[in-house]
């Protein structure tokens, strides 16, 4: 086992591999921001995931972490003094009653198969052990973690290390934006302009839309601040929100988004139909494709090309089905992990 450079924040994560200059510490806040966009950046490239995190989008999710506590619960691993990979660990119960102890890490491709990540991985469920511990024996309890199936290894790890694919989702495309579907609205819903008085209602209604569905906990005032401050996501002026006309009510919403940084990077026009609800008493009625079609419209009109979503494969509604409808096709698949803790 190498033994880590004693440095103030330094942490000891043990069977780490023999590697040279190898050191674990401490997430050391904003100063760190910069190294983590960029590991991320080939992390994400290496598995094949046309995905760009812009350092504000980073800054925005670490000043937003409930339940994570930046101090205790993020890895760093330097080789000397050069970020090579990161990652966190959290907790949260879920409406079901089970407590989930989530972990993830990226690793920066040039660093992968030499024990850097079987060690984080050690690391992660030792800390996660000591957040359970304080937890009431209240329920099932399961380590999670996820990958997709452009990451064999990361695959091949979590498998290795006990844990099983429990849940699956794609990443859906719509080539294009040519002869887009033409859905109406069901009578007695109206799509409005965003005001800034509608967000805590649109918030609100998407959070009970989801309660029925697998995986669901109860966000957090901290999600919905990290939700108003996300530059990427929040843009009102692309949303479809649906409002009943009796009740004045939102009965169903697509908050579509387009990322920049992304389209520039991949030489691409795409917009996202994504964070899609609807309520259930408006239901079975044709309303998300609906809101579907009038997003896609939107993103034609402002010169965009084609749009993707995600979808739960097994999602309680048909989403699949729908997406089908309006044109999408799976182009990735990613699956959830779990693994007992006992």
């Amino acid at each position: 086992m190498a033994t880590p450079t004693i440095v103030t924040d330094a942490l000891v994560v043990p069977d780490a591999p023999p590697i040279a200059g190898l050191v674990f510490r401490r997430f050391r806040g904003e100063a760190d921001f910069p190294q983590m966009t960029r590991v991320l950046a080939a992390a994400e490239a290496a598995d094949g995931n046309e995905r760009i995190v812009t350092l504000d989008e980073i800054r925005n999710t670490y000043a937003h972490l409930p339940e994570t506590d930046p101090a205790r619960d993020i890895l760093m691993a330097e080789v000397d003094g050069q970020l090579v990979a990161y990652g966190r660990v959290e907790a949260w119960r879920e409406d079901s009653g089970a407590r989930l102890y989530n972990h993830f890490a990226f690793l920066d491709p040039a660093w992968r198969r030499r024990g850097l990540g079987g060690a984080m991985l050690q690391w992660f469920q030792n800390r996660l052990r000591e957040i359970a511990a304080a937890h009431p024996d209240d329920g099932p309890r399961f380590f999670q973690s996820f990958a997709s199936d452009r990451a064999p290894g990361t695959e091949a790890m979590l498998l290795k290390a006990g844990y099983s694919a429990v849940r699956w989702g794609y990443l859906m495309v719509r080539p294009d934006l040519e002869n887009l579907p033409d859905f109406p609205l069901p009578d007695g819903v109206e799509v409005r302009p965003v005001l800034p008085e509608h967000y805590r209602a649109i918030w609100d209604a998407n959070t009970e839309a989801f309660r029925d569905h697998w995986g669901f906990s109860e966000p957090t005032e901290a999600d919905y601040q990290a939700w108003l401050n996300n530059r990427t996501i929040f843009t009102p002026e692309l949303w479809q929100i649906a409002w009943d006309t009796a009740t004045d009510q939102v009965a169903g919403q697509v908050k579509g988004f387009i990322n920049h940084a992304e389209n520039a990077h991949f030489n691409r026009q795409r917009g996202w139909c994504e964070f899609i609800s609807v309520r259930r008493p408006w239901r079975k009625r044709g309303l998300a494709r609906a809101l579907i079609a009038r997003t896609l419209r939107v993103f034609k009109e402002r010169g965009l090309t084609e749009a993707a979503l995600g979808v739960d494969t097994q999602n309680l509604s048909g989403a699949l089905r729908v997406y089908e409808a309006c044109g999408f096709r799976p182009v990735k698949r990613d699956a959830t992990y779990r693994k007992p803790m006992t």
